[in-house]
Parts: structure tokens; sequence; C-alpha cells
């Protein structure tokens, strides 16, 4: 996720990078205390204190830190999905992007094509115009000729 958000435009990555920041000290902290209680599991003398201390600290501890661990995954799919659906945008900005730049072509062909049509249909009549200036020419000679 570090590297995909590092790719992204600087608007978006700042914001994500900052989450991903986050998300990452969240799950830090939720190892350690996964090896924290873990190790207090295994550690018979630890649970044999936490049933000394009496069972209503104990359930109030472990409901609090199932509270926090959950709080901490709902978060953390919440933020998954922001993700996603950011990329989600992402990607369909790209390709509105493509096609704006093949609008972009597309309007540039036109007009070329448009240029060179017009281009075509002045040199046909400058063509057309001195083809009956020549004929006209030819026969002013022959007239003038034929009639001496």
């Amino acid at each position: 996720m570090d590297l995909e958000a590092r790719s992204l435009q600087p608007n978006v990555k700042a914001v994500l990078l900052a989450k991903l920041r986050e998300y990452k000290s969240d799950l830090n902290n939720l190892k350690s205390e996964h090896k924290r209680l873990a190790s207090a599991n295994s550690n018979q003398a630890a649970r044999d204190d936490l049933l000394e201390s009496g069972m209503a600290d104990a359930m109030s501890v472990s409901a609090n830190q199932r509270g926090r661990l959950m709080m901490s995954t709902e978060r953390l799919n919440e933020s998954s999905d922001r993700i996603k659906e950011s990329r989600r945008t992402m990607l369909e900005t790209e390709e509105l992007e493509q096609l704006h730049g093949v609008d972009d072509n597309i309007s540039k062909s036109k007009k070329i094509l448009t240029n060179m049509s017009r281009r075509m249909s002045r040199n046909k009549w400058i063509i057309s115009s001195i083809i009956v200036v020549l004929v006209v020419a030819i026969a002013l000679i022959l007239y003038f000729k034929l009639s001496k």
C-alpha cells in the first residue's frame, strides 16, 4: 500500500500516506498488545495473579480490550474501503483525461482536414480559371489569325 500511495498524485498522496502511517501505528500497538496478552496467557503465574485479583476486573479489562480491538478493526476496514474507492476514482479520472486527450486530437485533425479541403477547393478554382483564360486566349489568337 505504501508504494501505491507514493505513486499517486501529490494531493491524494499526502492524505493517503498520513492515513497509512496512522494505520501502521495502530497495527504496531495491536501487535505489541497481542504479544503482551499471548505471553500473559502462557505464563501460569500471571494467570493465577489475574484470577486472584478478581474475575470482575479481568472481564472488564478483556471487554475493554475487545472493544478497542473491534473499533480498530472497523477503522482499518473503513480506511481500506476508502483507499479502494480513491483508487477506483483515480482510475476513472485517468480514463476521462485520456478521453479528453483523444477529443482534443480529433478536434485538431478535423481543423486540419477542413483547411486541406478549403485549399483543395481554392486550387481547383485557380486551375479552372487559368484553363478558361488559356482557352479564351487561344480562341482569340485563332480568331485573329483566321480572320486576316
